[in-house]
């Protein structure tokens, strides 16, 4: 059972409801660690802006960064 909550995703405060619409648009869904940092809209901001920056750049294909952070998740026993 998780310790921390997850934040709404229809009615996040309005220092996180930018965000979270960002990530409906791009994704369809807000991803759980998230939903789960807009407790601390600061800290939250600063992940996703690294999240962004590690996905959207680079060389290596999205799908391919997205698959490997199943795999990681999945061998560390970690819900993903």
């Amino acid at each position: 059972m998780a310790r921390l909550t997850k934040v709404s995703t229809d009615q996040p405060s309005s220092d996180v409801r930018a965000e979270f619409e960002s990530f409906l648009k791009e994704r369809g869904n807000v991803p759980n660690m998230f939903r789960t940092a807009a407790h601390r809209p600061e800290i939250m901001k600063t992940m996703t802006a690294h999240f962004r920056a590690v996905m959207n750049t680079g060389t290596v294909e999205k799908k391919l960064k997205e698959m490997v952070a199943v795999r990681v998740s999945h061998l560390n026993a970690c819900e993903y």
